[in-house]
Order: C-alpha cells, then structure tokens, then sequence
C-alpha cells in the first residue's frame, strides 16, 4: 500500500499542493498552526471519506473559496488507483475511483487501510465509551465490510426504537405500550441478531489485538528488560452480551426504557477498560503513560491490520500518519518508538514535527527512501535530507 501523489486544491489552510512521495518516510517539519496536520488529514480523507477531525464537509473547504479537491495516485497490490474526492458548498460529496463514482461510499472503505495517530487520540482515555467504540468499529470496518453494514443497520434499528420510546412516555408521549408491544418485539429481535453478530466480531478483534498492543507497550515503555515491576497495563472488552440474553433484556427493560427515553441495552453501551495496574489508566497514569499508551494502540492497530491482509494473501501493509507524536514523551521512549516505526512492520510512514531531531535517525536510516518537506501557511516545498 503506497501514496505515490497527492494533488490538494481549497483545503482547510492548503490551497494548493501537487506533492510525490517516498514509499517509506515522508517527514513534514513546520511550525505549529502552519498546515502540517491538515496535510495528513487530506491523506486520512480519502481512506476514510471524511476528516478526521470535522465531519461538516463543508467547514474543511478554504474559508472564501467554494470548493475543494483531493486527489490521490496509490499503488495498491501493484496496481496504479486514483482516488478522487471533490467537495463543493451546498452539494453533496463525490467520491471517485478511477473514472466511476461511488454509489455508497462504505463501498470505498477498507480498499486504502490508513492508522492515524494524533493528539486527539486523547479523548479514548478521556472521554466517554462512545470514543472506545468507535475505535474498535473503525479498525474491524477496515478489513470487514459486513461488519459496518451490521453496525449501520443496528443504529438505525436503535434510532427507531428510542424514537418509539419517546411516543411512549406516560408523561410527554402520544401513544400507549399495549398498541405497539409487536412493533417494538420486531425492532428488538432484528437488534439482537445484528447485535450479536457484532458482539462476536468485536469479541474475535479483541481476542487476537490484546497480544499485539501488549507487546508493542512492552517494548515503548520497558525496552528489553524483564523486570516483574516495570508498569504494566490491560485492555479489556466489556459488553452486556457476555451474560446476558438481549432479546429477554429488551423486554424486562422496556418500562424503564420508556422512562429513561432511550435504550439502555444493547452493543451500543459496550466499553474497553483500559487499566495501568489495578486502576483506570485515566486516574493514575501520567501524561507521558497515557500517550504511551494511545500509541502501543494505534501501533498494535497497524501491525493487525497487516497480519490480516497477509492472511488473506495482499502482501500489503496500512499506511501510517503519525501526528505531532514525540510530545510528553522522555528520550527513552522516543528512541524506542523510532526504531519500532522505522522496521520492517510497518509500511509508508507520514509523520509530522516542528523540527528534525526527533526524526534524524529514521531520516539516516532511510537515506534513499524518504522525503523532507517544509510546511510553512500552508505551503509546503519539498527540500534536501542535508536541511
């Protein structure tokens, strides 16, 4: 999996690039606030059909301008693809391969696996369950596309219930429990079964990813010692489907749900608890700990994504968008983490910084496989290794 090129018009600050790519290392080195993370999110963007961080399409146009292109030249299992997206106000997204446009544009995703690390990865230690589950959905939809059917299905099914449970409030609602006892009997048992197989999807994900993330954090945090005492840290699936049978739930829960306004069993309030020890990784790990973590994860995220496409015979590896990822991390762990990108785990590399320390060794070890840019307003020039 390789971006050959990339052709930017109109977005956020960039307004115009038309940049080539090594196949190995790609460094961007600016100050802060100059575009180095929006190029990355033009490269997100078409993997994923959308920013990374502002789903309204039409705020990562250039503020004066009406519309906005990305356009990329990939090789995918040695073949040439281009991936067009053109944003326009006022007009819906287009999406393009080759000369066909998309009909769907879930039908795009999965063809270009990305990891992105940035430091908005932050709010999977910090916020609510909803971030951990998106975590999961987004690494599962890349490499099973039944899978985000399944999830879109089930959310509608669940909008449409909390929407039934609403008219049903004894207090605001406009109709009685006894008149829709078989709709909502129909809703729950099409949930269940999307549910469930959900359940054992994220189950199956989990099972094989822990092994991975646990031995990349081993390595960032502890290097090669063995020491028993060194920090240790666990992730975990919970979800209400490991002891409980749903369709029986939806049931015995359906007066309170009424209540409440919404549904309060399901997948949708499945959880990854993420531990450093015996507590929550949130309450008493630092900041260099935490950031630890969130980068074993999307690390581990990568190498799985290989492992898998390597089973199924795409001698391919995710393109990887490493964002601004050295900071509140000591000398140690930086060096650990270079020398574990610059391996032969992990394919082309996009990384960002304010300047080149961080990045000379993988610069040295990549001499004739990587590229430096300058990013300065949105600008950005490509410029000698000797800078």
């Amino acid at each position: 999996m390789q971006l050959n090129h990339i052709n930017i018009l109109n977005f956020k600050n960039i307004r115009e690039a038309d940049l080539s790519f090594a196949n190995k290392i790609n460094c961007f080195i600016g100050l802060n606030g100059q575009g180095k993370t929006n190029l990355l999110d033009a490269i997100y963007y078409l993997s994923f059909t959308k920013s990374a961080f502002n789903a309204i399409d039409s705020q990562n146009i250039m503020h004066g301008q009406d519309f906005g292109m990305i356009q990329g030249e990939y090789q995918i299992e040695g073949e040439q693809e281009q991936i067009t997206c053109g944003l326009k106000r006022g007009v819906k997204k287009q999406f393009r391969r080759g000369k066909k446009d998309y009909k769907r544009l879930i039908d795009h995703i999965g063809l270009i696996p990305l990891v992105m690390v940035s430091p908005d990865d932050q709010e999977l230690i910090q916020e609510g369950s909803d971030a951990r589950r998106k975590f999961m959905d987004g690494v599962i939809s890349q490499y099973n596309k039944p899978y985000l059917e399944q999830l879109t299905r089930y959310n509608e099914l669940l909008k449409q219930r909390n929407s039934l449970l609403k008219q049903l409030d004894p207090d605001n609602g406009t109709a009685r429990l006894a008149d829709y006892e078989g709709v909502l009997d129909v809703l729950e048992q099409q949930m269940a079964a999307e549910a469930q197989a959900i359940f054992e999807q994220r189950t199956v994900f989990i099972e094989r990813f822990i092994p991975i993330f646990q031995e990349i954090y081993n390595y960032i945090a502890n290097g090669e010692d063995k020491n028993e005492d060194l920090e240790t840290v666990s992730l975990r699936y919970i979800s209400q489907l490991q002891d409980r049978d749903l369709p029986e739930a939806f049931v015995r829960t359906r007066q309170r749900d009424i209540i409440l306004g919404w549904t309060s069993q399901g997948i949708h309030k499945d959880e990854l608890e993420m531990k450093m020890g015996d507590y929550a990784l949130k309450q008493v790990g630092s900041q260099g700990q935490q950031k630890t973590y969130l980068l074993a994860l999307k690390l581990a995220q990568a190498v799985f994504l290989t492992s898998l496409m390597q089973e199924n015979s795409r001698q391919q590896k995710p393109i990887l968008l490493l964002d601004d990822i050295f900071d509140k991390l000591d000398s140690e762990r930086v060096e650990r983490i270079v020398r574990l990108v610059h391996s032969d785990r992990f394919g082309q590399i996009f990384i960002t910084d304010t300047d080149r320390q961080h990045i000379s060794y993988l610069l040295e070890a990549h001499k004739d496989n990587s590229m430096i840019f300058i990013v300065e307003k949105g600008e950005i020039r490509k410029v000698e290794q000797a800078l």
